[in-house]
């Protein structure tokens, strides 16, 4: 069974076919922001170098902000009828995307790779706000605003990875590892 299995109801003016399209939409997200506050954390307990301080204190009120995304990316599925799941072996079964790639390292290089990380997880959240224009506007709307403030964590690491003349360290990078050691 999977969270839109049993969506005997939704909210008033959104069918449940479209609500269950939506819940589904909202897992998605909902798991990316789960691995992305875990990942955040991570990067929080494993920068070293002479940015220790500035980058593992930026990192902590990120985690707090998307962890407020996450409870609000559930209540908006159980409030469409949905079951929200949050279990660490359902987000590893349903994601797209591989592990965290970098262990214990400078905090550029974290900052680096991390940038990779917003740039798919922003990526995604616009696509879901595409996805959502026609099926559910208030959803659309929370989506918008978290998108708002996800961008202004990226922005916060790429201060980080910005040369003199506006470029990104890492454009050319594809991969963490790559971002990391060009950072």
């Amino acid at each position: 069974m999977t969270h839109t299995d049993r969506v005997h109801y939704t909210v008033p003016g959104l069918g449940q076919d479209a609500a269950g399209e939506v819940i589904t939409l909202l897992q998605g997200r909902l798991d990316a922001l789960n691995d992305l506050a875990l990942t955040l954390k991570h990067v929080h307990w494993n920068v070293t170098g002479p940015n220790f301080i500035a980058v593992h204190t930026m990192l902590d009120p990120q985690v707090d902000g998307v962890r407020v995304m996450v409870d609000d990316l559930a209540e908006r599925i159980a409030t469409l009828g949905g079951s929200p799941v949050g279990t660490p072996g359902a987000l590893v079964e349903q994601r797209t995307w591989d592990d965290y790639s970098i262990g214990r390292a400078d905090a550029i290089a974290h900052l680096g790779a991390l940038d990779l990380v917003y740039t798919g997880v922003v990526g995604d959240h616009r696509s879901a706000i595409d996805a959502t224009e026609k099926l559910d506007p208030v959803t659309q709307d929370m989506l918008i605003s978290q998108s708002g403030d996800l961008e202004q964590y990226q922005w916060f690491v790429r201060a980080h990875l910005e040369t003199s003349d506006g470029r990104l360290s890492t454009a050319s990078a594809g991969t963490e590892r790559e971002a990391a050691q060009q950072a």
